[in-house]
């Protein structure tokens, strides 16, 4: 049906930079709404930032003007590229995606996770 492929997720020092990737493939007609949530141990999952098919961002307080969203829309990829990265930026982070499939119906599938780990 559908699967989200994720990649980039490493270890880096703080002020480094990281760019996540999120591959949707399969029966995917368009893609409204891609967002990336991220999860400390211990902690809820929670929003990062979140782009429309027309290109509109929203982004958490915590990440704003570090991290920049972008999407690849015939592609159904989307982007994190993270900036002046944090120890408090450890996370597990997962993408996630909502759109139509070509056969009809809606869906609303996740990434498997990718960690991201920021040293002192």
């Amino acid at each position: 049906q559908v699967q989200l492929v994720e990649s980039g997720g490493g270890k880096v020092q703080a002020g480094g930079s990281l760019r996540l990737s999120c591959a949707a493939s399969g029966s995917i007609a368009s893609s409204n709404v891609m967002d990336w949530y991220r999860q400390a141990p211990g902690n809820q999952r929670e929003l990062v930032a979140r782009i429309t098919n027309s290109g509109s961002t929203n982004y958490a307080d915590f990440v704003k003007g570090r991290f920049t969203i972008f999407r690849d829309n015939a592609k159904n990829t989307v982007y994190l590229q993270m900036n002046s990265l944090k120890p408090e930026d450890t996370a597990v982070y997962f993408c996630n995606a909502k759109g139509w499939l070509f056969g009809g119906g809606f869906f609303d599938g996740w990434g498997q996770g990718t960690q991201v780990t920021v040293s002192s």
